[in-house]
């Protein structure tokens, strides 16, 4: 089994889902997880034993030694989560996991000569994944001083993931758009679900509507690795500008879920513009239909 990270020491803050999901991978990879801090730290059984640190007793964790103090904890936490550590020496490097959020949300720790920065899995946590096989894939969004930089690199390639360098200033649109490309996706799926479940439809349609989902993303995908813009791979009436079958929707709408017709007529409008359509042709633009 190959050992990448072997010799890297490193404790957690924050065994939530995505904290224990990185920490897991990286004892996988060969690291020693040193020491887990938490609200509820004796709950879970952690490979190699490590000592365990209530959250109230944070401003006694000492990590200075270990190469790696992870932080994962909720983007409201993370100030007096740092200000709370900055009170001990800490490892060389500290990285969280925040995606809105850049290293610079760790500088009390730089006072302690600790290299910050922030290492971001662009994935969707909905429980604890533990199986290193999940990170195969994964972007990683990576800032900081130059050691959480190189750290942050070298833990994405440990697991089979992807890292790049996204600068504080980008920080809260890509992590807007991440927002779009995870829970928008599935909030228009709930969105579909409650138009069909509101004409009485069984469920069916709705798994349904999932599985046209996920063979949705797999042309976008296969549209991305040919080089091409994720544009070309949208479809519907919009996109091939049939505007008798956008009247008809439209017109349904209305009649059974006018609460969705400004959703609606935002997303004809963003598939005309994606797909360089005429957004909105004189006389005759979709909300006329």
């Amino acid at each position: 089994m190959s050992t990448p990270l072997a010799g890297l020491r490193f404790s957690l803050v924050g065994p939530g889902r995505v904290g224990s999901s990185l920490a897991r991978w990286a004892v996988a990879a060969g690291a020693e997880l040193v020491a887990v801090a938490g609200r509820r730290p004796g709950e879970e059984a952690w490979p190699g034993g490590p000592r365990r640190v209530d959250l109230d007793g944070l401003a006694g964790l000492a990590t200075q030694g270990q190469d790696l103090l992870l932080i994962a904890v909720g983007d409201g936490d993370l100030p007096g989560v740092a200000a709370r550590l900055a009170g001990r020496p800490q490892a060389q490097v500290a990285l969280h996991t925040s995606g809105s959020l850049d290293a610079a949300v760790l500088a009390p720790l730089r006072q302690a000569r600790t290299s910050a920065g922030s290492l971001h899995p662009l994935k969707a946590f909905p429980q604890p994944l533990p199986d290193p096989a999940e990170a195969r894939g994964v972007f990683f969004a990576v800032d900081g001083g130059p050691a959480a930089r190189d750290l942050g690199f070298r833990l994405a390639a440990a697991w089979g993931g992807v890292a790049a360098e996204v600068p504080p200033a980008s920080r809260p649109l890509y992590h807007f758009a991440a927002t779009l490309a995870a829970g928008g996706v599935t909030t228009l799926l709930a969105v579909a679900a409650e138009i069909a479940g509101g004409l009485g439809l069984p469920e069916e349609v709705t798994r349904g509507y999932l599985e046209l989902a996920r063979g949705s993303i797999a042309a976008a995908a296969g549209t991305l690795d040919g080089g091409h813009p994720l544009a070309g791979a949208i479809t519907g009436p919009a996109a091939r500008g049939d505007r008798e079958t956008l009247r008809r929707h439209l017109e349904a709408l209305r009649l059974h879920a006018p609460e969705k017709l400004p959703l609606a007529m935002f997303l004809i409008r963003e598939t005309l513009r994606q797909t360089g359509k005429d957004v909105e042709p004189a006389g005759n633009g979709p909300e006329r239909a």
